[in-house]
């Protein structure tokens, strides 16, 4: 399993701090020094279920110099979003386990860590 993660981040230190402890075998992305494509975001949001507008960090300055609060939500301005988070990957929800059996899930909890352990 691989966690994309930014280290300053509380949430992803108790991610690692869990897996840690369960005897997990993973390996650390940290994703704003090596930031995904385009093509790694559209494969972890078909994995997560989810669209990009649903793992965006608005509240980021960035959300707010882009004005993303105000693009649509919709099929049409998809590849906007993705492109938007691969080029500034401070905008994704972090952090973010891509299991072996082929899901995915955001870990901002506990239980979410745990759902990622086989």
């Amino acid at each position: 399993m691989e966690i994309w993660i930014n280290p300053a981040c509380s949430k992803c230190r108790s991610a690692l701090t869990l897996l840690d402890a369960e005897g997990a075998q993973y390996t650390v992305r940290r994703y704003l020094e090596a930031p995904p494509t385009a093509q790694e975001i559209e494969d972890v949001l078909r994995r997560l279920g989810l669209e990009p507008w649903d793992i965006t960090r608005t509240g980021e300055s960035v959300a707010a110099e882009l004005g993303l609060t105000d693009w649509p939500r919709e099929e049409s301005a998809r590849t906007r979003w993705i492109e938007a988070l691969a080029a500034h990957p401070i905008l994704i929800q972090r952090p973010i386990i891509t299991a072996d059996d082929g899901t995915a899930v955001v870990a901002r909890t506990p239980d979410a860590v745990r759902s990622a352990l086989p």
